[in-house]
């Protein structure tokens, strides 16, 4: 099991942090942090992508480049680039470049998005937000094929044939499938033979199952070899010394951006007793020490039915710096190495 951290780039403001920084000091520390990861031996670094003012991460491969210059050995990706509301040529002459500059260590995850601000920004329809990722996922994977291809869609100018450059290092650039609840969407997954990425925000992992099983299906109707078709978790998570100081540097922010994103959609705010329920055994939060963690990652691979990369989403303690970097250096040293292999 790969063991990762993905990050939205939240603002000080959307964290609640008293006193406020800087936008300029929040990105530094953002790229301390991904440095502290690859020093700690983790797998893969995601940001996210948001076009709002309580995230910094709207031109990820730009955040990923600078992260490509300072780092050696972890792997880069978005989480989740918004191909619905993406030129595919652009995404992927961006990703072939930071393949480039990271000596062949870039990925992407691809999605429809959660958060829709990116359609009416860029002057898409979201009456047509299926139908916008389907054709301009096929053209993504179809560049990814070949330098210089024929197509013609509804959404995007016909190629006829032009070079789109530059390569990568890696001769295939990983793309994930990023999913929520969808069945229709771990079928495409599947049915693509593309690596899956569930976000999981609440619940319980357990409960994803018969959609993780519906994409191992499809996969195999399609004649994917069964190695082809990789689960990834993306879930809310942080490590401590103990599990009551990873409950309590994690809660405050939490709280504070989920109830201020629970009041755009009319949701009550969030409470410790939600929270709690969440951080237990088999909860969709992956909180506490590390002993507990990797028993809840355990219980998580058994609910599955194999589980070979989990992304841990910390940006609700990225207000406690030296916590985060605590927490870093803990999943590289205390929980990857009994959980990788």
């Amino acid at each position: 099991m790969e063991i990762g951290i993905d990050s939205f780039a939240a603002t000080s403001a959307a964290l609640g942090e008293e006193p406020p920084i800087s936008d300029a000091d929040r990105m530094a520390f953002l790229l301390d942090e991904i440095v502290a990861a690859d020093r700690a031996g983790l797998d893969v670094f995601g940001v996210g992508e948001h076009h709002r003012a309580d995230y910094l991460d709207s031109a990820t491969a730009v955040i990923l480049a600078a992260a490509a210059a300072r780092t050696q050995t972890i792997r880069l990706t978005s989480a989740v680039t918004v191909l619905s509301a993406a030129d595919p040529v652009r995404v992927f002459q961006e990703f072939a470049t930071l393949d480039l500059i990271s000596r062949g260590r870039a990925e992407m995850v691809v999605g429809r998005g959660s958060s829709v601000e990116a359609y009416p920004l860029f002057g898409f329809d979201l009456n047509d937000y299926d139908a916008l990722f389907a054709e301009k996922l096929d053209l993504l994977l179809r560049i990814r094929e070949r330098a210089g291809i024929h197509w013609s869609g509804k959404f995007r100018a016909s190629l006829g044939g032009q070079g789109i450059y530059p390569r990568p290092q890696q001769p295939v650039l990983p793309v994930w499938l990023g999913v929520g609840g969808t069945p229709q969407s771990f079928v495409r997954a599947g049915t693509l033979g593309l690596p899956l990425m569930i976000a999981i925000i609440g619940g319980e992992i357990a409960r994803f199952r018969p959609l993780v099983d519906l994409y191992r299906r499809a996969g195999a109707a399609a004649g994917h070899a069964p190695e082809m078709l990789k689960v990834g978790v993306h879930a809310l998570g942080f490590v401590a010394d103990s599990d009551g100081a990873a409950r309590d540097a994690f809660f405050p922010g939490w709280q504070y951006m989920f109830t201020k994103v629970g009041a755009e959609r009319g949701w009550p705010p969030a409470t410790r007793a939600q929270y709690d329920q969440m951080t237990g055994p088999r909860g969709a939060f992956l909180i506490g020490s590390p002993d507990t963690v990797v028993a809840q990652l355990q219980q998580a691979d058994r609910d599955l039915g194999g589980i070979d990369r989990v992304t841990f989403q910390m940006s609700s303690a990225a207000r406690d710096q030296p916590a985060m970097l605590r927490s870093i250096e803990l999943l590289g040293q205390a929980v990857r190495p009994r959980l990788h292999g």
